[in-house]
């Protein structure tokens, strides 16, 4: 099999392009291995992912060495291609696909990686796009626009850019007209705070929005919260972030809840999605699942730290 090493320069505080040649010089795998530094231009992982499968029709594992967004890159340059499989090297500065596994250590040993059995697991298609982690409306999403202010920003910027973007979107983006539905049912058809419909588990850095997702099970996890005050949400914030909001009386008139196969949104002109942290206008989308769509690379550790609360709530 052939390793191929997609590095973000960008990703992180630091490049991680030497310290993954050392790794690799260590464990003798230069051989068999090939690394690809992106450019700044959008979606370069993805356009070199599918040429390379395109070109060379050989089993072949992709390793997305950067953040969510390098990951989502890869991904979506795979799809389609059977004989190509995934890993995940997170060095960027969200990694919130990998909290799905118990966060970004059981990941880092290289040579573990790259000797890792692979799992099947889903993906979803976002219109155009793909998924593998979260598709996100409204509050969410808002807070991802403010974001990119603050990312290269001191102080507020880099893992604090998710805060900065936060209090951004509490004076300016508690409610968003959408009308949303899951399987054929009308979810909602009026404002909402926020809408997530995941494939994993985690966004924003350390927010367990979908504690259930199962990201083997051909369903995606549909969670949306209707208009709250702002201090209400002060409130239950702390409940959301820690994955406890979908059996906390405290939510329950708020929150939706449901599992489905397909979503169709429709949030009309200036409306944005995002999806694995990147944000882009979408008047009207259509979400599928794609069961069992990524063969993923997954270390001993990462496997045996998967965790999925038991007993989803009836809402």
């Amino acid at each position: 099999m052939k390793h191929v090493f997609i590095i973000n320069p960008e990703a992180g505080t630091v490049n991680s392009e030497s310290s993954i040649r050392d790794s690799l010089a260590r464990c003798g795998r230069f051989w068999d291995s090939e690394i690809y530094t992106t450019t700044n231009e959008p979606n370069d992982a993805t356009r070199f992912v599918d040429t390379w499968c395109r070109r060379h029709r050989e089993a072949v594992r992709f390793y997305a060495c950067g953040g969510d967004g390098t990951l989502n890159e890869v991904v979506s340059g795979m799809i389609g291609h059977p004989e190509a499989s995934l890993a995940c090297y997170p060095c960027g500065s969200g990694n919130d696909f990998v909290k799905y596994y118990g966060g970004k250590e059981n990941f880092m040993d290289l040579s573990e990686l790259m000797d890792a059995e692979e799992v099947e697991i889903d993906a979803m298609r976002v219109g155009d796009h793909y998924s593998i982690n979260v598709t996100n409306f409204g509050f969410d999403t808002k807070v991802c626009l403010a974001m990119e202010k603050y990312r290269h920003k001191a102080v507020i910027g880099g893992k604090n850019a998710y805060t900065a973007g936060l209090v951004d979107a509490f004076f300016k983006g508690m409610r968003t007209k959408v009308k949303v539905i899951a399987d054929g049912e009308l979810l909602r058809d009026d404002d909402i705070l926020l809408c997530t419909v995941a494939n994993a588990q985690y966004i924003g850095g350390s927010y367990r929005c979908a504690p259930y997702s199962d990201n083997t099970d051909g369903l995606l996890d549909i969670c949306l919260v209707k208009p709250v005050s702002r201090t209400k949400l002060l409130s239950l914030i702390g409940i959301y972030a820690k994955g406890e909001h979908l059996n906390d009386p405290r939510f329950k008139e708020f929150l939706i809840y449901r599992r489905a196969k397909t979503v169709h949104i429709e949030g009309g002109d200036n409306f944005s999605v995002t999806v694995d942290g990147e944000t882009f206008s979408a008047p009207t989308l259509d979400i599928e699942v794609l069961p069992h769509a990524i063969r993923l690379a997954l270390p001993k550790k990462a496997k045996d730290s998967v965790s999925i609360k038991e007993g989803r709530p009836n809402l």
